[in-house]
């Protein structure tokens, strides 16, 4: 369970180090394309993967390519959902996008639909509406109020479809060592292309703490990963255990994070739809 815990650790202290961003002068997209070098690198070094299985795979790079450009885009969005919505919506956001890759398995991969899991998509999903609900009367700023909904929305469908894409990837029967590694290059080399534009516009100034933040956050993402994959592996019987205390522990351990450390607040609406969120994931994980 050790491993469990520190994979939720490190999801959540990545949205706390994304919330803490503008408050430290980083700049969100140049930590995020130090992200991906981190990222690609440890997974070199920890895997060593034999890139031979991509070249054999060659239906699988439409989805990688897919992945290389939606996974620092979705980055982005998670960012401005952390910092319009809080960490509690944008992280309950980003694990109910398992509805989505849910629908799809039933929908594309010929998965059945149970009674408990129909159950759990349906609290999900009101879940989702009752997190992002913000009335009308709670900002005069029109255009924030929308960003405190959108970015959130945009979270749980980005997530969705890249969920879906691993799934893709995973059929084609491509070594996980060697599709990360392909997957955090890709990122890369896109972050690079949309900060050399940034850079080159005037839009951003290469700044030390911008580094420093992405070697850290290339590092808890890393680690993310990387500890979910030693919790299926000490628990190889057990995925509904390991599915369920990732996401139940990043819940609990962001919604202490949002309401204690910065103090967000939530309506009775949207804490209602936080219990929703974890019943519809309990459902889920049983289902």
């Amino acid at each position: 369970m050790i491993h469990l815990l520190l994979a939720a650790i490190c999801s959540v202290l990545v949205s706390v180090l994304l919330k803490l961003a503008r408050r430290l002068d980083v700049d969100v997209g140049q930590a995020i394309a130090w992200n991906y070098v981190v990222a690609a690198s440890l997974s070199a070094w920890a895997f060593a993967p034999a890139t031979s299985g991509l070249h054999a795979a060659a239906a699988v790079w439409p989805a990688l390519l897919a992945l290389g450009v939606l996974l620092p885009t979705i980055f982005l969005a998670l960012a401005g959902s952390v910092r319009h919505a809080g960490i509690v919506r944008s992280e309950v956001a980003q694990r109910l996008s398992l509805l989505l890759s849910l629908l799809a398995a039933f929908a594309l991969f010929g998965e059945p639909l149970s009674a408990t899991k129909g159950w759990g998509i349906a609290a999900g999903l009101a879940a989702l509406l009752g997190l992002v609900w913000r009335p009308s009367i709670d900002s005069g700023d029109m255009p924030d109020g929308a960003r405190r909904w959108t970015f959130p929305l945009l979270v749980f469908l980005g997530f969705g479809v890249i969920d879906v894409l691993f799934k893709r990837v995973a059929q084609a029967g491509v070594p996980l060592g060697a599709a990360l590694l392909a997957m955090f290059v890709l990122a890369l080399l896109v972050s690079l292309v949309l900060q050399a534009w940034r850079l080159a516009s005037g839009q951003a100034h290469l700044g030390g703490r911008s580094l420093a933040a992405g070697l850290l956050l290339g590092l808890l993402n890393f680690g993310n990963i990387l500890f979910y994959l030693r919790a299926h592996q000490a628990l190889p019987g057990q995925p509904a255990l390991v599915f369920a205390g990732m996401n139940l522990g990043v819940v609990a351990l962001g919604a202490l994070a949002g309401l204690v450390v910065f103090r967000e607040r939530l309506s009775r609406l949207n804490l209602a739809g936080l219990s929703l969120a974890v019943l519809a994931i309990a459902l889920l994980a049983r289902g």
